[in-house]
């Protein structure tokens, strides 16, 4: 066995590995900012290209489609050729997904052909990003490959919006100006990424090809844990972006494109503030294989649903702002429960593909303002939400139901 002291010798020889998961982090900063940038600024292409409410919805949704086949790319390719290369190779496809978004003043076509490079694009930054950060942050002790991962995404996607608003309704240019910004930070992620250290293990590539899915998730923790939790991560905050500013606002003033980006950066901003007490019960159950900590954040997220039933009742920039903000806290506590969950479940050599996973189901949270919007014609949207929250609430129900049973994290 190598000696403690022969591995510190080597590791320092190739390159220094303290301080390196920032690059990665920058580029999934970037790449968080690039999914949401277009949060207001749909707002303004519903007006310059008279865009019906179906046409805004499936512009808007067809980002979940390419985020598909980036998580299993992202996951499943990266643990086996690298984590750097699809890094690289996929932060400068970012580059040309905004440049193509930036046609979309021009037309509709545009408009889909971005968003939906847009979504590949962040699936496989997202996935093989998380699973670089984790493999270097170990120096950074249990759990901080989680929470630097958790806090990029969620600064990322709380910034995108609150930059882009207010430089779409008040700067020049404004279906331009707003997307300049990503290009500038892709690019400084393009031009540090090169500088990482690459984690895969020597003789990786060569290894036979994985099956369908990660035995990983056989465990019976992945079942009665992440799986039920996975879809309230932006199943939650998702209404900040979509339910609120159309139906609890009232009228905005001349804050105009600008609020719907203020409201999303408000509830991310929540998320990111709620990280810390979300890692810390996951921290103090962790011995005893808990789900207080699940529990927690599917609370926060049935409260946030009520509050956001209560502001389509009484719309209002102040009830939007409270719905929203109570919405972000418990996405922001699903989120890095799910990864710390995730990243203690899943054997080394899957690590990518069982954090894609979790954001698949994570992302499957997006239908829900989908689903409202089938069911609200019947109901209304307070009814509607009111039923989201008893959702939410029987997940939670059920979760501590199956945590009474003791629950490993290996497979059955």
């Amino acid at each position: 066995m190598e000696a403690p002291h022969c591995r510190k010798l080597r590791r320092d020889r190739n390159s220094p590995v303290r301080g390196q998961w920032r690059w990665p982090v920058l580029a999934m900063f970037a790449a968080g900012y690039g999914a949401n940038q277009f949060v207001p600024l749909l707002a303004l292409y519903r007006r310059t290209l008279a865009l019906s409410d179906a046409e805004a919805t499936a512009v808007f949704g067809v980002y979940a489609l390419g985020l598909i086949p980036g998580l299993i790319f992202g996951g499943r390719v990266s643990d086996r050729r690298g984590r750097r290369p699809v890094m690289l190779a996929f932060t400068a496809l970012s580059l040309l997904a905004t440049a193509v978004l930036i046609t979309g003043q021009w037309g509709v076509a545009g408009l889909y052909a971005g968003r939906l490079l847009t979504g590949v694009v962040s699936g496989t930054v997202f996935t093989a990003g998380t699973a670089w950060v984790k493999e270097l942050s170990d120096e950074g002790g249990s759990g901080s490959g989680a929470r630097r991962a958790a806090l990029s995404l969620t600064a990322g996607f709380g910034v995108g919006p609150l930059v882009a608003g207010p430089l779409a309704q008040w700067g020049p240019a404004p279906q331009v100006l707003p997307y300049v910004v990503h290009l500038a930070l892709a690019g400084a992620a393009l031009v540090m990424l090169p500088r990482t250290r690459e984690t895969l293990p020597p003789g990786s590539a060569g290894q036979p090809r994985a099956p369908v899915l990660p035995t990983s998730v056989s465990s019976a923790r992945f079942r009665r844990v992440v799986v039920p939790l996975g879809p309230w991560v932006f199943g939650s905050v998702t209404l900040a972006f979509t339910t609120l500013p159309g139906h609890a606002t009232g009228p905005t003033g001349a804050l105009g494109v600008a609020f719907p980006g203020l409201l999303a950066a408000g509830a991310l901003a929540a998320g990111m503030l709620s990280q810390p007490l979300g890692r810390r019960l996951h921290e103090n159950g962790a011995a005893r294989r808990g789900t207080a900590a699940a529990m927690t954040g599917l609370g926060i997220v049935a409260a946030g649903c009520a509050a956001a039933a209560f502001a389509t009742a009484f719309p209002g920039i102040a009830t939007a702002m409270i719905a929203a903000l109570i919405l972000g806290a418990g996405y922001g506590i699903c989120l890095i429960v799910g990864l710390r969950e995730v990243e203690q479940i899943a054997a080394p050599e899957e690590l990518g593909a069982v954090i894609a996973l979790f954001y698949s189901l994570a992302y499957s949270g997006l239908a829900v303002p989908y689903l409202l919007a089938l069911i609200s014609p019947a109901t209304g949207y307070p009814q509607a939400l009111l039923f989201t929250a008893a959702a939410a609430a029987l997940t939670l129900a059920a979760v501590f139901l199956t945590g009474r049973q003791r629950c490993r994290p290996g497979p059955n």
